[in-house]
């Protein structure tokens, strides 16, 4: 059964996950758009975590910025805190998984500037090359809704499936036109993909859960996603209003400069990819 990233994420919230504060500025947690205070961003540790201490410790005082960074280790929170005025800003998602938590969720919240990729890539023990699957086999795809979209867009573009045209953010193997391996997907939670991998054909991996796994996508996936118009792009959130402040806009600019595009490359080496503007 196919369910939305953020209603697993809550439950699991509702349980144990909670939020750490740290990096500049006072630990209130207080966003609330004072132009004088910190910019305070809600972030995943890997990599938005590393990116923003990165800015913080080599690039904001120079820019006239001061930074607030609170980890998260779910994905709903960042959302529901920026929603509430406890963030200014949040940097761990996509467009799609933004306008699926809005629409679910009734936020208004918006991007302002895409920063990096986190590329999506197939995984298998048994091909080195996703064009080389066997007649009948069987693929593993995220169950939820954005990730299963996602991964079956990557397997038309590696052109091994068909979709029907004008799949959007919520297709799924219904909307699978063209077959001619006759591949089996199997749906489920993406945290178990990798785990489930020796008993499967492939598998489509979110970038966290395969390096979580030991998984290196420039070294192991045998067909990876390109930065290039990429939707699935990790983006710069704030509430709806507060794009134009000068914090906001100060922060959006560091993400997309040379120097954060050279640590990226150079942190990642090719495992996060950065991309430009919007």
């Amino acid at each position: 059964m196919r369910k939305t990233t953020w209603l697993a994420a809550a439950t699991a919230a509702a349980l144990s996950l909670g939020l750490t504060a740290c990096g500049s500025g006072s630990a209130t947690g207080k966003g609330g758009g004072d132009d004088n205070g910190p910019l305070v961003v809600g972030v995943t540790p890997v990599p938005a975590g590393e990116v923003l201490h990165h800015i913080d410790d080599k690039l904001a005082a120079k820019a006239g910025l001061k930074l607030e960074i609170k980890e998260f280790t779910d994905y709903v929170l960042p959302n529901t805190a920026l929603q509430e005025g406890t963030l200014d800003a949040n940097l761990y998602q996509n467009q799609p998984f933004l306008d699926d938590f809005n629409k679910s969720k009734g936020t208004d919240l918006v991007s302002v500037v895409k920063a990096y990729l986190p590329p999506m890539g197939v995984y298998s023990h048994k091909v080195k090359d996703v064009t080389k699957l066997r007649d009948g086999a069987t693929v593993g795809v995220p169950n939820d809704l954005t990730n299963e979209a996602r991964a079956l867009k990557l397997l038309a573009s590696a052109g091994v499936i068909e979709l029907k045209p004008g799949a959007g953010s919520d297709a799924s193997p219904a909307d699978v036109t063209g077959n001619p391996r006759h591949l089996k997907f199997q749906e489920m939670e993406a945290a178990q993909l990798p785990r489930s991998l020796d008993d499967m054909d492939a598998a489509v991996i979110n970038n966290n859960f395969a390096q979580d796994a030991g998984l290196s996508p420039t070294k192991d996936a045998v067909y990876l996603e390109s930065a290039k118009n990429n939707p699935y792009a990790n983006l710069l959130a704030v509430k709806k209003g507060n794009e134009d402040d000068p914090r906001v806009k100060k922060l959006a600019k560091l993400l997309t400069s040379p120097e954060v595009k050279k640590f990226i490359e150079d942190k990642y080496k090719g495992s996060v990819l950065p991309v430009s503007g919007n």
